[in-house]
C-alpha cells in the first residue's frame, strides 16, 4: 500500500508544476501580445500579392431602386479580403451626418488594412474607407482577423492543390488516349 505522504508529496509537486506553467504561460502571452501587431503586419504583406487574384471587389457607391437593388455601382479600384465585421460606430469620420450601417475590416492588394463603413439612405449607398494600422485592427476586431487571414491562405492552398491534382489527371488522361 502507498503511504499517504507519498500521495500528498506527488500532489504538491503537480500543483507546483501547474503554477510554474501558468507563470510561463503568462510570460509567453505577454511576449506574444507585444509582437501580435508586428506579426499581423507581416502576414498582411505576405498575403497581399494574392489578393488581386482571389480578393473581392468592394462597393464604393451605388444607387438603390425601389426594391433596394443596387445599380450604377462603383467599386474601389483594388480588390480586398474581407476579414471581419464589428458593431458599427454611430457616424462616419468623414461626415457626422451619415450613420454607419455596417463596418468591415478588409485587407487591400497593397497590404494595407482598412475599415470600410457603409451608409445608406433611400436612394444611395456609399462607403468611407478608413486606413488602420495592424495594432488598431487587433484592438478593434481582435485576434479573429489574424485567424481569418490564416484560414483564407490555408483554404487557398487547399484549392490550389486540388486544382493541380485535377490538371495532372486531365493531362494523364489526354496523353493516355494518344
Amino acid at each position: 500500500m502507498i503511504p499517504m505522504d507519498t500521495i500528498e508529496k506527488g500532489f504538491s509537486e503537480i500543483l507546483e508544476k501547474i503554477e510554474a506553467y501558468n507563470k510561463r504561460k503568462e510570460e509567453l502571452s505577454r511576449e506574444v501580445a507585444e509582437l501580435d501587431a508586428e506579426l499581423l503586419g507581416r502576414m498582411a504583406a505576405d498575403a497581399a500579392p494574392l489578393i488581386h487574384s482571389m480578393g473581392l471587389s468592394m462597393l464604393q457607391r451605388g444607387k438603390k431602386d425601389l426594391e433596394g437593388e443596387i445599380y450604377d455601382a462603383m467599386y474601389f479600384p483594388e480588390r480586398m479580403f474581407v476579414l471581419g465585421k464589428t458593431d458599427p460606430v454611430p457616424y462616419r469620420p468623414d461626415d457626422p451626418e451619415k450613420t454607419v450601417e455596417s463596418q468591415y475590416c478588409v485587407l487591400s492588394e497593397d497590404g494595407t488594412f482598412f475599415e470600410i463603413m457603409y451608409s445608406a439612405n433611400e436612394l444611395i449607398i456609399d462607403a468611407y474607407r478608413n486606413p488602420l494600422a495592424p495594432r488598431e485592427v487587433i484592438d478593434i476586431y481582435g485576434y479573429e482577423i489574424m485567424f481569418m487571414l490564416y484560414r483564407a491562405m490555408r483554404d487557398y492552398l487547399k484549392d490550389e492543390a486540388e486544382l493541380v491534382k485535377a490538371l495532372e489527371k486531365t493531362l494523364e488522361y489526354v496523353f493516355q488516349e494518344k
